[in-house]
């Protein structure tokens, strides 16, 4: 955006600095404030059960004025702070979606949705749920039917109904039971999932009854079994104190003697942090977690906002009631909410800064979230190397990245969610998952096409985990394109004789639409703006996406798994933006019908050339289980690479300090021949520079 258009555009009413950042979280004092509001909207004693109040983010029209004018320095305007709530009127199904503005102390409105919306879960009702579960009558009495052993306990996990349109209506969870054998009943930490049984309630919602009793099947087919007496087979535990630890593990220290080489500036909820020549706004809600604003380079223009903005997990057993499993972690739960407390020396290593937030509670309370982000700096290898083979000199430096991590759990599973930042100006954005499979009791003996026996008696089944990075760009300015660019072979012809020559050819994506990419071709798809032309070949400034291959979902186009995770059919889906398009499973995913996300934005077939354009990139595993998954996953690691394409006029991280032994300091091990170990030593020679050039080579 123009310098110009931003000051002229701005209104009469300026803010004051004091004011919070119209892109910051929101404070304690602001839910309070919010939910106090809603309240006065209802009689004294109604019982409301407040499941969202995060941040209503402004237009985008205001907001980039707001964010120009900050970076430039001039008056910057006057932005309402607005907040959006969700709430249910308690142990109903009266669902609300309401706005308040508090700059103005009122309620913009406040609506009871339709049917089949529904909201995520909560940590209360998720314990409420499992009491509910466990203490029902009849469940009492299929479990006296299993015969468990003395002492043994019951571990409850409750699930987001998965949609299926049958009966399905009433807000639902579907639960399932595993046990805590009795020789580790007093360890809370012992792992249930080694011990599945073989019924699972299902429980309403709203009344939090149990409305039936589903039965598993356990064998090859659908058929259904009376509940039989349970079989132990013994434990299977992931904690360490029950393992025979290594003891050749050595410490490993990550030293940054001088500290850490980015800042973190605090402004009320929200951190700018600038590190190199990045600089960026970091924010963070219930849903998606960690969200960045105002990405830059050197001060130009790169994204407006990056979030994660969608994931799910369909899983492969097509028998009742396994086929409902089809969880959207993001939507069904929060990436916010279900964030680690992340610990000193466990989950980041070195010189760490942590970023704590607020969300709230089912009472509309504020909820204190500690260190939910840890940013920190890590080294990546080699960054560039090159040596002269005439003279023998090496010129090398380091690739260090900014790490800003979050970890998430969800029942079972972990999400270790990061966004990384080099010095040659790319952006990764990395998943590794890990925790527990979720799993299910089957017979002895059996094996099914569908799922891994991972213990005896124990079937994980395979499943997919769809994640959908949502990319609002601003590559040197708000109105970008989408292109993508291919090489092709060159016909035979007298110029091309020996069929050796290939081509690149660029594509503009002209309407709004969902894409592929072709490693046939090498499709590679690129964020462009034609009106800032690279100095040095005149080609457009842009960024493009290296994304992984991914098995797109394998479910049929006509079931509820398909319509209901809308991204998860494409690599790349682009739209138009529009406000309140943020989630690309939509707004409401808990037993969502479909027809509210980014595949029916999609289909509005709107111009995107040269507009305001957000693109949402697909990524994601088929994870067929393995023994080795099993009490506890390794992680497998995914990424999405951003990288400049003509934006810079050269290498940008041409300017990075060479790599030095001085620099650096790092130790070299020679053995000792003392037991086989290695010992530590510096030799002398330990201070030659990398790049010094050999004084005995001859060109």
């Amino acid at each position: 955006m123009a310098t110009e258009a931003v000051s002229n555009s701005l209104p009469l009413r300026l803010a004051k600095q004091t004011d919070a950042h119209p892109l910051a979280p929101l404070s304690a004092e602001e839910i309070r404030a919010a939910v106090s509001i809603v309240k006065a909207q209802w009689p004294a004693k109604t019982d409301l059960h407040f499941k969202l109040v995060t941040l209503e983010e402004p237009a985008k029209a205001e907001a980039v004025p707001y964010v120009e004018a900050e970076f430039h320095g001039y008056n910057l305007p006057s932005i309402d702070r607005k907040v959006f709530i969700n709430y249910y009127i308690r142990s109903t199904n009266k669902f609300h979606e309401a706005v308040v503005n508090l700059t103005k102390h009122s309620v913009e409105y406040n609506v009871r949705l339709g049917p089949n919306m529904h909201a995520p879960g909560d940590g209360d009702e998720i314990i409420a749920i499992e009491r509910a579960a466990l203490e029902d009558e009849g469940v009492q009495a299929e479990i006296a039917k299993m015969k468990l052993p003395e002492g043994s306990k019951i571990v409850v996990d409750p699930w987001i109904y998965g949609s299926d349109g049958v009966n399905d209506d009433e807000r639902l969870w579907q639960t399932f039971f595993y046990l805590r054998a009795a020789e580790n009943a007093d360890e809370p930490d012992s792992n249930h999932y080694a011990h599945p049984l073989t019924i699972s309630p299902v429980v309403s919602g709203e009344t939090r009854k149990v409305i039936r009793i589903d039965h598993m099947p356990t064998g090859k087919d659908n058929t259904i079994k009376e509940t039989q007496p349970y079989q132990y087979k013994g434990a299977n535990e992931y904690i360490p104190e029950a393992q025979q630890l290594r003891t050749d593990v050595k410490p490993l220290h990550v030293s940054q003697p001088e500290g850490a080489s980015f800042t973190v500036t605090e402004q009320g909820t929200s951190q700018v942090i600038e590190w190199q020549k990045w600089s960026f706004r970091v924010g963070f809600n219930h849903r998606e977690g960690m969200v960045l604003y105002d990405v830059r380079y050197e001060g130009r223009n790169l994204f407006y906002r990056l979030s994660l903005s969608d994931m799910n997990i369909p899983y492969a057993d097509p028998r009742h009631p396994f086929h409902k499993k089809s969880a959207f972690d993001l939507g069904d739960a929060g990436a916010g909410v279900m964030a680690n407390d992340l610990k000193l020396g466990c989950d980041c290593l070195g010189s760490i800064h942590y970023l704590s937030s607020v969300l709230a509670d089912d009472k509309g309370e504020p909820m204190n979230m500690p260190n939910v982000v840890c940013v920190h700096e890590q080294d990546a290898g080699i960054g560039w190397k090159h040596t002269n083979y005439r003279t023998g000199r090496a010129a090398v430096v380091r690739n260090r990245e900014l790490v800003l991590q979050s970890i998430i759990t969800v029942s079972n599973y972990e999400y270790i969610l990061a966004f990384m930042f080099n010095q040659a100006g790319e952006i990764d954005y990395e998943v590794r998952a890990t925790g527990i499979l979720s799993t299910q009791p089957i017979d002895e003996g059996i094996e099914v096409p569908w799922g891994t026996v991972v213990h005896p008696g124990v079937l994980a089944t395979h499943h997919q985990h769809i994640f959908s990075l949502r990319v609002d760009p601003a590559i040197d300015g708000y109105h970008n394109r989408l292109v993508y660019d291919e090489a092709l072979p060159m016909p035979r012809s007298d110029f091309n004789p020996h069929g050796t020559g290939y081509y690149a050819q660029e594509t503009v994506v002209e309407t709004s639409g969902g894409y592929d990419l072709d490693f046939d071709t090498n499709r590679t798809f690129k964020i462009q703006n034609v009106d800032v032309r690279n100095p040095i070949n005149g080609k457009p400034v842009a960024y493009k996406i290296h994304a992984p291959p991914f098995q797109k979902i394998i479910s049929d186009t006509e079931s509820y798994n398909h319509k209901r995770a809308e991204f998860s059919d494409r690599n790349i889906y682009a739209v138009k933006y529009r406000e309140n398009e943020l989630y690309a499973g939509g707004k409401y995913t808990n037993q969502s019908r479909g027809g509210t996300g980014v595949r029916s934005w999609a289909n509005r077939k709107d111009n995107i050339v040269d507009e305001d354009l957000v693109v949402f990139v697909q990524f994601g595993i088929n994870h067929i289980p393995r023994i080795e998954d099993f009490p506890v996953m390794p992680c497998e690691i995914i990424k999405v690479a951003l990288k400049p394409v003509n934006f810079f006029e050269r290498n940008p991280a041409i300017d990075v300090p060479p790599s030095t032994q001085e620099f650096n300091k790092s130790t070299l091990l020679s053995e000792t021949h003392q037991q086989g170990s290695v010992e530590g030593t510096v030799t002398s020679d330990g201070g030659v520079c990398c790049s010094t050039p050999a004084t005995s080579s001859k060109l």
